[in-house]
């Protein structure tokens, strides 16, 4: 375990800082439960990369670090997942500290892009093409025999070409072997995405039955029914009529 001595909260790394003196600092990207994202500089090449810093006690003996770089190697082919290149170490007070560098992904979190539409909400045609991106990308994860496992407007990058939406999946949480119970909650935590993206129970009961079919009144029992799977939700939004 982590001497509660060096107990680390927050790496707060300034800009300027340059971690075992190959990437240079410019900018905090977000924070969360295990650590620290950083927009990094590789001192020799100039590119420009994402640093991901495990707090010590989330990462006891390294166990969540080859949990990510496992899992991002074994979905390297899933264009909706984020490149990972490689780990490395610095110290920070003392204390041995591993990280991530992974491809800098350009785009907004779904949570801020929402926030900033008019109303602070998609409109119906908006937000069904949103899922459509998300529910293929979490197809081709399940088809590795793979989840998220933390699927939320906080955990899902967005830029936007016209109609479209590319996203990436970031934070990919450990809940256990894959199974089907893991794989319905991905679907769930989908039909969540786009309940709220639409407005929320606030809005709900106004939406149009092409939104309502999908997101069941977030009944559980009943979204697992109608989508069983990822691939079943992704079918269905290619195929209803508009």
């Amino acid at each position: 375990m982590v001497n509660a001595l060096h107990r680390i909260e927050a790496f707060d790394l300034n800009p300027g800082r340059i971690p075992a003196g190959r990437y240079f600092v410019e900018g905090l990207l977000g924070s969360g439960w295990e650590g620290e994202d950083y927009r990094v500089m590789e001192r020799t090449t100039g590119i420009r990369r994402a640093m991901k810093l495990f707090y010590p006690e989330r990462n006891f003996k390294d166990k969540a670090v080859r949990f990510y770089a496992t899992k991002l190697h074994r979905l390297r082919h899933c264009p909706v997942v984020i490149q990972y290149h490689h780990s490395d170490t610095f110290t920070f007070r003392r204390v041995k500290i591993t990280f991530l560098i992974s491809d800098l992904v350009e785009g907004q979190l779904l949570s801020d892009f929402i926030a900033a539409q008019p109303g602070k909400r998609l409109r119906p045609f908006e937000a069904l093409h949103l899922l459509n991106a998300l529910a293929t990308g979490i197809e081709q994860i399940h088809h590795a025999r793979e989840y998220h496992g933390d699927i939320h407007d906080g955990n899902i990058l967005v830029t936007r070409s016209g109609i479209n939406f590319n996203v990436k999946l970031v934070d990919f949480y450990q809940w256990g072997r894959p199974d089907r119970s893991k794989i319905r909650e991905d679907v769930i935590e989908l039909v969540r995405i786009l309940y709220d993206a639409v407005g929320g129970r606030k809005r709900y009961a106004g939406q149009p039955p092409m939104i309502k079919n999908i997101c069941r009144g977030l009944r559980r029992d009943l979204i697992s029914r109608k989508f069983p799977t990822a691939g079943h939700l992704r079918a269905h939004l290619e195929s209803f009529g508009w």
